[in-house]
């Protein structure tokens, strides 16, 4: 029913070899025709190689997947892929598996370092904060890091904690000089 074209088509599972004939298609092994019968897929766990559908090797701890790119395979729960093979992730003492399973993060409190979760020492006077650099703890408001202690912030007169409650700055009009806040014009 087009205006264009031949006005004829192929039945299903014939393809057009020229404008007046048609021939088979072949289906090679481990493979079916296509939803509208004008070509073929290989069925789940082969792949296509060279008009021919070769099986797809899953190693042990993996399984299936249904992408038509990479491996074919992915690696369970726990296991990471090399080469092509799936290896047990070796989760540290303190640490578990992370979300996506390819790999681990510590416990609360604990840190990554090298191969290893080692725990946090948080100086009294302040809290533990999970960030990946630094030292992995902050000062409470009123103090500040000073080394690996927390030490009271000293303020002076005309002068109170900042928005950070970790140092201090002066009551306006008085702008900060030496250890002290002194009066705009420079005068103590």
């Amino acid at each position: 029913d087009r205006s264009y074209g031949s006005g004829w088509d192929c039945n299903r599972g014939y393809k057009k070899t020229d404008e007046s004939s048609c021939a088979v298609i072949k289906v090679p092994r481990n493979a079916f025709l296509n939803a509208s019968g004008d070509s073929w897929k290989c069925d789940r766990g082969f792949r296509e190689t060279n008009d021919s559908c070769i099986a797809v090797k899953v190693p042990q701890h993996a399984f299936l997947t249904d992408s038509s790119y990479g491996s074919g395979w992915e690696c369970g729960r726990g296991y990471r892929p090399i080469d092509a093979s799936c290896v047990a992730i070796k989760v540290p003492a303190n640490g578990y598996l992370d979300a996506s399973s390819s790999g681990w993060k510590c416990d609360r409190g604990y840190k990554a370092i090298n191969d290893g979760c080692i725990a946090v020492k948080v100086p009294k006077n302040g809290f533990f904060v999970d960030i990946s650099y630094g030292p992995s703890w902050q000062c409470m408001r009123g103090y500040q890091p000073v080394g690996a202690s927390c030490v009271a912030v000293t303020i002076p007169a005309k002068a109170h904690l900042d928005a950070s409650g970790n140092d201090w700055e002066c009551d306006q009009p008085y702008r900060k000089g030496g250890k002290g806040c002194a009066p705009p014009d420079g005068n103590q």
